[in-house]
């Protein structure tokens, strides 16, 4: 706790240098955002600002945001800022899987949806049924949302899913997880931005991630062989979140403001985003000489991978039995709207 005490104590520090800059001290509230993968990255080169210039906007300018980096392991975020170390964040809740249970509820193979439909019928899903649990007890949510459908990048290439049992595949949690066990293969857990080093060393052979990281991670590098099934593997779950006492300071209208912007048009922001990060990314997989295996419905090894995630429902709803939703009906209603989703 003193070493946060001492960072946010830093931050204050900042804020209030140089000389210059105290009239606009009075006049403007700066919000810290942590953030752990590089200022490349789509989340922190698009969608962050994107919600800053929003901010900015409906406060007219008296709250802005500032992107700080190098705070940590991402499953940290959530203690950051519910300690009030800095102001705002994001994560992935497969990092913290005690804590988080029903989110994994959007990452459950077969939903047929791409990130932009997956993470606003996400967010409505959780305002109608996952709210109940308060999962996110402690910080306020601004937004839920999805990676693309996750695919299979290996080094060298492989014509079966059976072929990955005991190779080492690089694991981030959540549903993949529980894949990555059906499979059988050896599981290295890791954040993504690991991902490049760990493969460039030799120490994985694979990971289960989206099209993006071939061009945001340079796997277009290393990973030269990918399996991309009709849907996806899986997505992966996210959020967006700030300090409750931090939107506390501020006045009414700018709390108002700023709530009326984040939620679903921030989810849908986010879910956009990284789809159009998975086009980019397949791209530059096709340019640089990746070859790629398209697996539709019909294909042997999708048949195979339907094999392999049977019963996963089921599972997934019996382990959340104690968080006192209607797990079922909140699963059907979230393929249901993202299916139909324009």
């Amino acid at each position: 706790m003193r070493l946060r005490l001492i960072v946010k104590l830093i931050f204050i520090a900042s804020a209030a240098l140089p000389s210059s800059r105290s009239v606009l001290a009075e006049t403007e509230t700066i919000m810290h955002v942590a953030s752990w993968l590089p200022p490349s990255h789509l989340q922190n080169s698009i969608v962050w600002p994107t919600y800053g210039s929003w901010i900015e906007a409906a406060t007219e300018g008296r709250v802005k945001i500032k992107l700080e980096y190098g705070l940590g392991h991402p499953k940290s975020m959530f203690d950051l800022v519910e300690d009030g170390v800095v102001d705002a964040s994001w994560s992935f809740h497969g990092y913290v899987p005690g804590r988080f249970k029903l989110t994994s509820i959007v990452e459950l193979p077969m939903l047929g949806a791409d990130a932009e439909a997956a993470s606003v019928s996400y967010w409505r899903i959780h305002q109608k049924y996952l709210s109940k649990a308060d999962e996110h007890n402690g910080l306020v949510l601004v937004a839920l949302f999805t990676h693309g459908p996750a695919q299979i990048h290996t080094v060298e290439p492989i014509a079966s899913l059976a072929e990955l049992k005991d190779k080492k595949i690089r694991i981030g949690g959540g549903v993949q997880g529980y894949l990555a066990k059906r499979m059988q293969v050896t599981s290295v857990s890791a954040p993504a931005d690991n991902i490049y080093e760990m493969m460039g060393q030799g120490l994985i052979d694979g990971a289960f991630i989206p099209f993006s990281v071939q061009k945001s991670l340079r796997l277009n590098e290393l990973a030269k062989h990918i399996i991309a099934l009709e849907g996806g593997m899986y997505l992966g779950s996210f959020s967006m979140f700030i300090n409750p006492d931090f939107l506390a300071s501020l006045s009414q209208r700018d709390r108002v403001a700023i709530l009326k912007i984040s939620g679903e048009k921030l989810s849908a922001l986010a879910g956009y985003t990284w789809e159009k990060a998975d086009q980019e990314g397949y791209q530059t997989a096709l340019s640089t000489g990746a070859v790629i295996n398209y697996v539709k419905k019909s294909d042997p090894i999708y048949r195979e991978f339907v094999r392999l995630t049977k019963g996963m429902d089921k599972e997934w709803i019996d382990s959340v039995k104690d968080r006192g939703i209607d797990a079922e009906a909140a699963l059907i209603e979230l393929r249901d709207t993202a299916r139909a989703y324009r």
